[in-house]
């Protein structure tokens, strides 16, 4: 991606969340200056890669395949035992803008459709994991809102505002927003964005970026130890 379109998407995604009224951390608007004035009083934000997320997983087409996330608190598993058990993200997730299938080996999530631009409804498809990366034809057992749910596989889920889906490990989904964009909220164990996400096509988890002008923002992966 190019520099210029992720500081583009910073932007818009910041009036988006203020237009739902969801305020972000002070630190969410710290310039790269700003962050080089803070030592390591600032490494928990750091290691467990808080703060601005931005990608196209390097497909190119960020319009269609893509996500603009906020990482708000996290722990980490580095040392084996978390500082933190549990994680929470916010999301703008663009009308028909896919997050491609992928599913996670240890995280267990609720994704959440907190609101967002007209009716913001949220599509999760799921399958099964076959155990060797491949789709698995079973039907799908999934909670939505303490509400127990059997899916055929390759079926979607549609969440209204204030619905949510939990999500566990080795179950395959991939979401975009219908109606307008929406205001997707995230609660879950530890996440670690570098070693447990299992795409089901071969994808990095961050973009390549072309430096076409100076960052706005510091993403999650760019951050510098103290």
């Amino acid at each position: 991606m190019k520099r210029s379109a992720i500081n583009r998407c910073i932007a818009e995604a910041s009036a988006f969340f203020a237009e739902n009224r969801f305020l972000l951390p002070p630190y969410a608007d710290w310039t790269p200056e700003e962050w080089q004035q803070h030592g390591s009083e600032a490494d928990e934000i750091r290691t467990n890669r808080l703060g601005w997320d931005v990608t196209d997983f390097n497909s190119g087409r960020f319009e269609s395949i893509g996500l603009t996330l906020f990482t708000l608190r996290n722990g980490s598993l580095a040392d084996g035992k978390a500082s933190k058990i549990y994680a929470e993200k916010i999301m703008f997730v663009r009308q028909d803008q896919v997050t491609p299938f992928h599913y996670h080996v240890r995280k267990t999530e609720d994704i959440i459709n907190r609101g967002g631009r007209g009716t913001g409804r949220l599509v999760v498809q799921l399958y099964n994991s076959a155990g060797d990366g491949e789709f698995a034809q079973s039907p799908i057992s999934v909670t939505c809102d303490g509400i127990r749910r059997q899916v055929e596989p390759g079926g979607t889920v549609v969440l209204g505002p204030g619905e949510s889906i939990t999500l566990t490990p080795y179950l395959y989904h991939a979401f975009y927003a219908i109606d307008g964009h929406g205001l997707i909220g995230e609660v879950s164990s530890v996440n670690d964005d570098a070693t447990d996400n299992y795409f089901k096509e071969p994808l990095p988890r961050y973009p390549e970026i072309v430096e076409d002008e100076p960052p706005f923002r510091v993403l999650c992966n760019e951050y510098r130890m103290t």
